[in-house]
């Protein structure tokens, strides 16, 4: 007779695969930037205001610190009517000369007086006139204080003589009223200027970035929502009614 094939007992709990074991999550989520950005989301709110602040008040100084600083000195001339005009035509070409005054033909007589070329007559020049008298004022602005009033002058008196040359057709003079000085206080924003206009520039950006930052949700990490009744079975519901 064969004898019965015995089977040895299954050791206990044998038949049930040990599961694997899950990585950790917290390890997982471990990265180079994981404190940078626990800290980030740990400042206050009002944090991005306070850094637009702070970093456009120090680019605003330091703008006004590295800028060199600029003087404008300031010439008039007046237009004076001869005897076969009247004070209406004056006022009228003194507004024509304001607008020629930049232009080439009075630029190229003025270089040689201001000794500076043509291109920086042009770009530090500008000339204003009242409609209420015929006045013409013409500005220069330089780095240098000397530089400025040498260009406001050499302008006014090219403008000058071309005016003169042809008052016998146009009735009108132009004269001197009053001669550019040397300025003495500068005519550019101040560091303390420029950097307010940072702080505030950099306030606003700040402002807007606390406007469309992602909100805070109210609940924190360790508090649960609270529990919704689920759905009552159909049986029960039917034994109620």
């Amino acid at each position: 007779m064969t004898e019965p094939l015995t089977q040895s007992p299954a050791e206990p709990g044998a038949e049930y695969a040990k599961p694997a074991a899950r990585p950790d999550r917290s390890a997982r989520a471990r990265t180079p930037l994981g404190p940078a950005l626990h800290r980030l989301r740990a400042l206050p709110p009002w944090s991005p205001l306070a850094a637009g602040v702070l970093a456009g008040g120090l680019l605003g100084a330091s703008y006004g610190l590295v800028t060199a600083p600029q003087y404008t000195a300031t010439s008039y001339v007046v237009a004076v009517p001869t005897d076969k005009s009247d004070p209406a035509s004056a006022l009228g070409f003194a507004q024509a000369y304001g607008r020629v005054a930049t232009q080439l033909a009075v630029l190229g007589d003025a270089q040689m007086w201001a000794d500076v070329p043509v291109a920086t007559l042009r770009e530090s020049v500008r000339t204003a006139t009242s409609p209420d008298a015929p006045m013409v004022s013409v500005a220069a602005t330089s780095s240098r204080p000397g530089e400025a009033a040498d260009m406001a002058n050499a302008v006014a008196g090219a403008l000058t003589r071309h005016a003169d040359a042809a008052a016998d057709d146009t009735h009108v003079e132009l004269r001197q009223f009053a001669r550019a000085t040397e300025p003495t206080e500068e005519s550019s924003a101040s560091t303390a200027v420029t950097a307010l206009v940072g702080a505030s520039a950099g306030g606003l950006l700040g402002g807007l970035a606390l406007l469309v930052r992602p909100r805070r949700s109210a609940r924190g990490p360790g508090r649960a929502g609270a529990a919704l009744p689920g759905p009552a079975p159909a049986a029960d519901v039917r034994g109620r009614l």
